[in-house]
């Protein structure tokens, strides 16, 4: 097939994650033609979208790692780019809880990880102290790390999107990449029926980053998944705590131990579990593992009750080290030593999402390592969100009533967001129509009825501002539909 100018890019990011959106937004400030080709219906759909959404300080990684340098980097700029991109963020803190004597020698090694790799901040809080920062938290001690903050995963990685969108960068949902080629310095990607052609290909798949990787002829790569499961507390816990809450981790596991942490919302999420499976697509709820997760919650925080709780979730974790081994693996970000012009992003797992604008000036830096990069003259750096009307003041409410009537109805009654709010879901610069796509824009259906109320009436809206009819309406996307036809 001979390529013709609309698909020829200068560059293609396979993956709409954290990580793909943040590569995207940096390189949308030079002179180039950037496409991001996504196999789910959003961004945001796989890892990026399924974590605890905090902003780690980076004294859990080994010193010396890229993945130590690139989280301290992204920590100490997350709060700027969340204003400019105009997305919640909330410095919190952290603590790490010791539980026995034992524990003690964790702390102490993970202050001296934190010293290594220059995090600010670290010091040790003896019982009493942590009582007083966090009253219904056990605990004989802790390690509180002051520059610890929470975000929402979601709305930053749309937030990345839709400025790199402005700026001039093409989204394709549902575009599985499944074949690859290269001839005369070009990059043939085949995605379904369409072809997309390349001078580079940024190989930012997560999960999947060593499938495209090989799909290339890079086949060096193998990840482990891992998956870890959460539960999702009524914002009637936000009483219980301010901060997220970790115990000491425990050598070998897949992950930081369970944990609890506030969410920007007023949630509280319980989890992750770590546990290595053999399918990256394996989403699954297992009941003995969400026992263990509320028993060791329980152990944190004793005022919690299993009423608390109002959904479940899952998330996987891309791993470049298997069940064997354990632990943490590094970071790789580099060209292909054998297919020149691919860039390989693999291994990006927790705190992928901290170091995701770091990681994107890394990708700028090899690229500019190969040829000259023209800055946009013209480059957009801000974007303007959808007002959160719940959390206005009374007159700030009225004035925008009185602007525009829609704020006036509320569609979603458990987290208070208005038809206004819906409407500016449904009409986002990514052309995302999907009820995930609007729930994670807005927050209706995250609330104690989990659609209950607002599902019907949302469809609704669909219909009115889309045309699209109830029985064509989808959860996420290709064949994930909700009504199978009418009984009136």
């Amino acid at each position: 097939m001979t390529a013709n100018t609309d698909n020829i890019f200068d560059i293609v990011i396979v993956g709409a994650g954290a990580v793909g959106c943040a590569v995207a937004r940096e390189l949308s400030g030079f002179d180039l033609k950037i496409a991001v080709l996504e196999k789910e219906s959003d961004v945001a759909a796989g890892t990026s979208g399924r974590n605890s959404a905090v902003v780690h300080a980076g004294f859990n990684n080994k010193p010396g790692s890229l993945m130590a340098k690139l989280c301290v980097e992204g920590n100490e700029g997350f709060e700027k780019v969340c204003s400019q991109l105009h997305v919640p963020y909330k410095k919190t803190g952290k603590l790490i809880v010791a539980f026995d004597e034992s524990d003690f020698a964790g702390i102490d090694q993970l202050m001296e990880n934190g010293r290594k790799n220059g995090v600010k901040g670290l010091e040790f809080v003896d019982a009493h102290t942590v009582k007083k920062l966090e009253p219904h938290v056990g605990g004989i001690g802790a390690m509180l790390s002051p520059n610890t903050a929470i975000t929402s995963p979601f709305i930053y990685t749309v937030a990345l999107a839709e400025n790199a969108a402005q700026n001039g960068v093409e989204f394709y949902f549902e575009t599985e990449v499944n074949g690859v080629s290269k001839r005369d310095g070009l990059f043939r990607l085949t995605a379904g029926k369409k072809h997309f052609f390349s001078r580079y290909i940024i190989n930012s798949a997560g999960l999947y980053s060593d499938r495209i990787a090989a799909l290339a002829g890079d086949k060096g790569y193998e990840i482990y998944p891992c998956r870890g499961e959460y539960f999702i507390l009524d914002k009637r816990t936000s009483q219980y705590l301010s901060m997220p809450v970790y115990p000491v981790p425990r050598p070998g596991l897949g992950g930081l131990g369970v944990h609890l942490t506030p969410t920007v919302e007023g949630n509280i999420l319980i989890g992750p579990s770590a546990e290595y499976i053999k399918s990256k697509s394996d989403y699954s709820a297992t009941k003995g593992v969400m026992d263990q997760l509320f028993k060791e919650a329980k152990e944190l925080l004793p005022a919690l009750e299993m009423k608390h709780i109002i959904r479940s979730y899952t998330g996987i974790r891309s791993k470049l080290v298997g069940p064997k081994t354990g632990g943490y693996g590094d970071f790789i970000i580099e060209e292909s030593g054998v297919v020149p012009g691919l860039v390989n992003l693999i291994g990006i797992e927790s705190p992928g999402l901290t170091a995701s604008v770091p990681i994107g000036r890394m990708v700028r830096d090899i690229i500019a390592g190969k040829e000259e990069l023209v800055p946009k003259k013209d480059f957009i750096a801000e974007r303007k969100g959808i007002t959160p009307f719940r959390e206005l003041t009374l007159e700030q409410k009225e004035k925008l009533i009185k602007e525009c009537p829609e704020y006036g109805e509320i569609v979603c009654r458990c987290e208070g967001i208005t038809k206004k709010e819906i409407l500016d879901a449904i009409n986002n610069p990514l052309g995302v129509t999907t009820l995930a796509g609007i729930k994670y824009r807005a927050r209706p259906m995250m609330g104690r009825c989990q659609g209950g109320y607002c599902l019907t009436r949302i469809v609704d809206i669909l219909k009115e501002q889309k045309g699209i009819e109830p029985e064509q309406v989808t959860l996420r996307g290709n064949n994930s539909k909700l009504f199978t036809g009418r009984v009136k």
